[in-house]
């Protein structure tokens, strides 16, 4: 079964916060890090994994990416407080090095 990904990318300063939802993590976060893509992640240069939940469905993922965007900053915050207090990037020694 194919799983679904809700991940929190952040700049280098720590300052934003985007929130995705994917089927294929690793894919996307390459997009993110050679900016494939010209958007909000590209522009604020949001290129760090801080957090991410996976799922077994992509409804699941899409129905949590809602909640999670509904939220305040400090409720995301607290969330990869949670699991990434050093807010390091997650995505470090996957398969590309950026």
């Amino acid at each position: 079964m194919k799983k679904s990904y809700v991940y929190f990318l952040t700049n280098k300063n720590n300052t934003v916060i985007y929130i995705g939802v994917t089927s294929n993590l690793i894919k996307r976060i390459y997009q993110h890090k050679t900016k494939s893509f010209k958007g909000f992640t590209s522009k604020y240069n949001c290129d760090k994994l801080v957090y991410f939940e996976e799922f077994d469905r992509i409804s699941e993922a899409i129905k949590r990416e809602k909640l999670l965007k509904a939220g305040n900053r400090k409720r995301k915050e607290d969330l990869i407080n949670l699991e990434n207090s050093n807010w390091k990037d997650l995505s470090d020694g996957w398969l590309f090095n950026i």
